[in-house]
């Protein structure tokens, strides 16, 4: 399936919609151009059932991880973007690029309570302030990315150079080799 043939599948959220469907404080940071929100529903929320019904690969598929780390005698959370379709070197690249001393992923509970988002829909967009957000140099190869929207029932559609132009975005190589 091309990409805009998938398009005309999506069922999107026009603009002066979004306050109705999105988090207030995604919606805060979402930039104002180059980003298609669409709706899903729920069984098609997570990534695998979401490639399977909407025809985007994985590899297109950008999950935001939430992580917990040791830092200089404070504990600090950050968030990691990577494809579905590669594995995080949490131990290595991602402890590397946090400086971290001790790295974990962040309980369920504790995700959705410090980003006021849905599990299953975290996005880096509204994510609190503090926060490092780490995008995987693969994520940035790609023509376009599906990202989380905050909650389950949407989706994002973005070109990663709005990551990339995205102030608060860092962009480091995060995942293990593919085998």
């Amino acid at each position: 399936m091309h990409s805009h043939e998938a398009l005309t599948q999506l069922d999107v959220i026009p603009a002066e919609e979004l306050a109705a469907h999105l988090p207030a404080h995604v919606l805060a940071q979402l930039p104002p151009q180059g980003v298609t929100v669409f709706s899903v529903t729920d069984d098609a929320s997570d990534t695998a059932a979401f490639s399977a019904r909407y025809g985007f690969g994985l590899e297109d598929c950008a999950n935001t991880i939430v992580v917990r780390y040791k830092k200089d005698g404070g504990e600090h959370y950050a968030a990691l973007v990577s494809l579905g379709s590669v594995r995080l070197d949490v131990n290595g690249a991602v402890k590397a690029a946090l400086g971290a001393q001790r790295l974990s992923f962040a309980k369920r509970e504790v995700a959705v309570e410090l980003s006021a988002m849905e599990f299953g829909g975290i996005t880096t967009f509204g994510l609190p302030a503090d926060w490092r957000i780490l995008v995987d140099a693969a994520v940035m190869q790609r023509a376009q990315i599906v990202m989380g929207a905050g909650i389950r029932a949407a989706k994002l559609l973005l070109a990663p150079d709005v990551l990339r132009q995205w102030p608060r975005c860092e962009v480091a190589d995060l995942t293990l080799p593919a085998e």
